[in-house]
């Protein structure tokens, strides 16, 4: 045990280490949104041209996160989750010394590099330490913490943004960075396991054209900034390289990301369930500051403290989750409550001048609220069916879908504005120009039910504390 701690205190300690990487990841995509229209400004472009620097870090994230699991299985996982801290520092670093967009997006890359190790990494090394029974209990550990990044983001960055300048609001992550380094090299214990099959060399190469083909052509469709023709270049590349991935994936005995996960249940729906749910929420984060600055004229400090509040409302929600899951169970709250959370995200349409900014903070602290419980439910019903030797396969697969699907909703949030001011043949972008991009985002949320639909009424029982079906017929007739 590390550190000489008792159970009970290595069961907390731990996920509150990793939570300490997610606290800075999660805080720093906070602060970046709500800094966006003044970094426009200072850079000399868009708003909706910086969607670059936002979907360029999450890209970064989905390419190198498939190589994630294999290098914590060779060079070990405390190894890896202490170099991406240091990594991602530096890329902060960068991000703080930018003068062009340009450079701004190769930092934001760097960054991204950092983060593809740092995060799965740091799951990996929760789902591998904790029993399986105490599983959602430490992901709410891990959660918890890092809900405070998004808490004290968006004002933080909004303060720092209005009174000082946003290249400070990197600067937070090196401290922050630097603590994380000094717990993980105490407390986190070196986790032994089999030496990995060879590097999926081909994979990885044909997995991150896919990947970043597809989902950068899709953030640059619209914008002036890239040439039509070399954005219809990167879709085509993508396509084929992610065909060409799956019938590779099927020729290879030890595939980079493995494809047979999906023959899995809980598996399955946690994946393509949560795609469409983050799908529309991962637009939120992006469309919400610059609504706030741009269709109400507030400043990043005053815009911050309204979006704050749906943080602030997932962590009414993080005590809660345990007992909840144990109650209904995964299926009656995944298939319900993405319904409830997309209609709280659709409901942001309705932000018009003459609305009282109560009833907007009302809307995004009970979405958070609802939101919260979704995302807990989804990231643990993955784990359901997984045997100990494939955690870190599903743990990377599962990752890259994460970001995938975020830097796709921030490409279809800002898609839809496009076009709403391409019919409407406006070029600058006001208040009501937001609207359609709210209810496309929330319908997309709500289609994520369909999939959960599908789950069997004990799924994930085990997890959730309750007892299945099966188990519960064989007692009756034990009794009897």
């Amino acid at each position: 045990m590390p550190g000489n701690l008792p159970p009970n205190s290595y069961n907390r300690i731990v996920p509150l280490i990793v939570a300490f990487a997610l606290f800075m990841e999660n805080m720093d995509s906070t602060v970046i949104s709500t800094s966006l229209p003044a970094i426009a400004q200072a850079l000399g472009t868009n708003p909706l041209a910086l969607k670059l620097a936002v979907t360029s870090y999450l890209l970064a994230l989905a390419i190198f996160i498939p190589a994630s699991g294999w290098t914590a299985d060779r060079f070990g996982a405390r190894n890896i989750f202490r170099i991406a801290i240091a990594v991602f520092v530096l890329g902060s670093i960068g991000c703080a010394l930018s003068q062009s967009l340009e450079q701004l997006v190769l930092a934001r890359i760097v960054q991204g590099a950092g983060g593809a190790m740092m995060t799965p990494v740091g799951r990996l090394i929760v789902v591998r330490s904790i029993d399986k029974t105490m599983l959602v209990n430490a992901m709410a550990w891990v959660t918890i913490p890092a809900l405070i990044g998004p808490i004290c983001g968006p004002p933080l960055g909004g303060f720092i943004t209005t009174y000082a300048s946003w290249h400070w609001i990197f600067i937070i992550n090196v401290p922050i960075g630097l603590i994380g380094l000094i717990l993980a090299s105490r407390y986190i214990p070196h986790i032994h396991t089999e030496p990995p099959p060879r590097f999926d060399f081909i994979g990885f190469v044909l997995s991150g054209l896919g990947i970043g083909g597809l989902a950068f052509g899709l953030s640059t469709m619209g914008l002036e900034y890239l040439p039509v023709t070399f954005v219809a270049v990167l879709l085509g590349v993508g396509a084929v390289a992610a065909t060409a991935y799956i019938v590779h994936a099927g020729r290879t005995p030890s595939p980079i990301l493995d494809l047979r996960l999906f023959k899995l249940q809980t598996f399955r729906a946690s994946i393509f369930g949560g795609f469409f749910f983050r799908l529309g929420i991962g637009a939120l984060p992006f469309l919400l500051p610059l609504l706030l600055q741009i269709g109400f004229d507030l400043t990043p400090f005053q815009s911050g403290l309204i979006t704050f509040t749906g943080a602030l409302g997932s962590m009414f929600m993080k005590a809660a989750v345990t007992r909840v899951l144990r109650y209904f169970g995964y299926r009656t709250v995944l298939v319900y409550n993405a319904l409830i959370s997309a209609a709280f995200l659709a409901a942001c349409a309705s932000f018009v001048p003459g609305m009282p900014f109560a009833a907007m903070i009302a809307i995004l602290l009970s979405g958070g609220f609802f939101r919260s419980l979704q995302f807990t439910s989804v990231n643990t019903i993955a784990y359901a069916e997984i045997e100990p030797g494939l955690v870190s396969k599903a743990t990377t697969l599962m990752a890259v879908a994460q970001q995938l699907a975020l830097s796709t909703g921030v490409a279809v949030g800002a898609l839809v504005v496009e076009f709403t001011l391409w019919a409407k043949h406006e070029a600058a972008m006001g208040v009501y120009d937001f609207s359609p991009a709210f209810l496309v985002i929330g319908a997309l949320a709500a289609s994520a039910s369909l999939i959960f639909l599908r789950l069997g009424p004990d799924a994930g029982a085990e997890l959730a504390g309750r007892k299945s079906a099966t188990s519960a017929t064989a007692e009756e007739r034990t009794s009897t």
